[in-house]
């Protein structure tokens, strides 16, 4: 089926999603576009494909053939968007194998000596290890929507193929929110930790609950009290890791190792989600630390130790996992690496974001706004989010909320009920119908309540 990506995206009619391969795949894989603003990675059945992102990429939209309402496509959605989503493209990244022998003892020795080094010194050596980040083209900075784009000229195509103006579609987001936005807080030293108090504080100043991933041994004592804390005054528990070394997706038998203990912290933190430190990931061996969600992939990946990204800013299923991406630049990195303590970037991401209707997924540690002048910024981030929550009509849930969310809507069906589509399914009364729309060949989204019942 080469309509699964695309049926997983909109919850559309099947019957809307008729898609065949136009011809042989390539044996190789590389870089091409499919229209003006879909860049691709994998294998084509037309054209060229470049092993870099470079100006000039081969366009396979000019191969796509239309008979008897049917699309025939140059190359398979399906695994275009895993390669993208599953940061496949992103050979230099590996940590447990393909990753330069140089490269990789250099990180062993920095994250051995790490805990020794104040911010400031961390910082100089994370400058100079991201060197060229902003000259790096793909994914595309400061958020890239490669996998949407893709997938509204998939749904295009197959719109004019049909010759419809419009598709209904079950909505992104419960009770038609235009958006989604995400606060997690990252708990990195004893003195982060104790700053938490004071964090809950600062959220429900402006009504905006938060998720805080917790590392479960050595950096700091995690006892009942601080738990059951976060707990009693509604905010969310993630696992972060379990020693937070950056080594868990080192070495098979020892990830092998430590996950069973990380699922013994699972079940004794009452957590459903987990976070790996650094963003560090491993995509193939994440399934087995058994959470319901995971928020440890990128959108863009410049401005972390490991590369790629997921090109993405919607949730996707990582096996049983359903991955929430994180897509917009930590604290960290926004107050250290590039030395802002605005919301210029963090507003420039939320536009782009809520441009598609997609997810703003913040880190902000505890450990780094205890000082007046951050913790400053935070706030003003906080206020923003507010203001998109009351003006734009933007989602702050939760992330098992979102998690909860997402595997209903995947479990909803669309059906043609007398000529007017109806949702149906557990948990319909939350979800709208929406319409695609094509208007000067461009996708447009729409609400239309005379013609659309849950």
């Amino acid at each position: 089926m080469l309509n699964r990506a695309l049926l997983e995206r909109y919850r559309c009619s099947e019957s809307l999603a008729d898609f065949s391969l136009s011809g042989e795949l390539s044996p190789n894989a590389g870089y091409f576009k499919f229209g003006p603003n879909a860049v691709c990675y994998g294998q084509s059945a037309a054209g060229s494909r470049s092993p870099e992102l470079v100006p000039g990429l081969y366009d396979t939209d000019n191969d796509v053939k239309i008979h008897d309402a049917t699309v025939d496509l140059p190359f398979d959605p399906n695994s275009v968007i895993d390669n993208l989503r599953l940061e496949r493209y992103a050979t230099d990244h590996n940590l447990n194998g393909t990753q330069p022998l140089g490269r990789k003892a250099l990180r062993l020795a920095y994250y051995s000596l790490r805990p020794l080094f104040p911010v400031s010194v961390r910082r100089h050596i994370q400058k100079v290890y991201l060197r060229g980040w902003d000259n790096r083209p793909f994914p595309r900075w400061p958020v890239d929507t490669s996998v949407e784009n893709i997938l509204e000229h998939c749904l295009a195509v197959e719109m004019k193929a049909k010759g419809l103006a419009e598709i209904p579609f079950i909505w992104f987001w419960p009770e038609g929110k235009s958006g989604c936005a995400l606060m997690t807080h990252d708990v990195e030293t004893t003195r982060g930790r104790d700053f938490c108090s004071a964090l809950m504080d600062i959220d429900d100043e402006y009504g905006i609950k938060a998720s805080f991933q917790v590392v479960p041994e050595k950096r700091y004592d995690v006892p009942e009290s601080y738990l059951s804390g976060l707990r009693d005054r509604g905010f969310e528990i993630a696992v972060q890791d379990l020693n937070h070394d950056g080594h868990l997706y080192s070495q098979r038998d020892e990830f092998l190792r430590r996950a069973e203990l990380i699922r013994q912290y699972r079940k004794q933190y009452k957590a459903t989600g987990f976070r790996a430190a650094i963003l560090y990931r491993n995509l193939e061996w994440l399934p087995e630390l058994d959470f319901s969600y995971d928020m440890s992939v990128p959108n863009v990946a410049h401005l972390d130790p490991q590369s790629g990204g997921c090109c993405t800013l919607f949730p996707y299923f990582i096996g049983k996992t359903l991955e929430i991406p994180v897509t917009v630049t930590q604290d960290y990195s926004l107050f250290h690496i590039i030395g802002e303590y605005t919301l210029d970037l963090w507003k420039q991401q939320a536009r782009l974001i809520l441009g598609k209707h997609g997810l703003m997924n913040f880190i902000v540690h505890p450990d780094y706004i205890i000082d007046e002048k951050p913790q400053q910024t935070f706030r003003d981030l906080l206020a923003h989010l507010a203001k998109l929550r009351a003006e734009q009509n933007v989602w702050i849930p939760l992330p098992h909320e979102v998690d909860e969310w997402w595997r209903a809507r995947v479990q909803m069906q669309l059906i043609d009920d007398g000529g007017t589509p109806r949702i149906t399914g557990p948990g319909n009364e939350r979800a709208r119908i929406a319409y695609a729309r094509l208007q000067n060949g461009q996708l447009t989204y729409s609400f239309d309540s005379q013609r659309a019942t849950h």
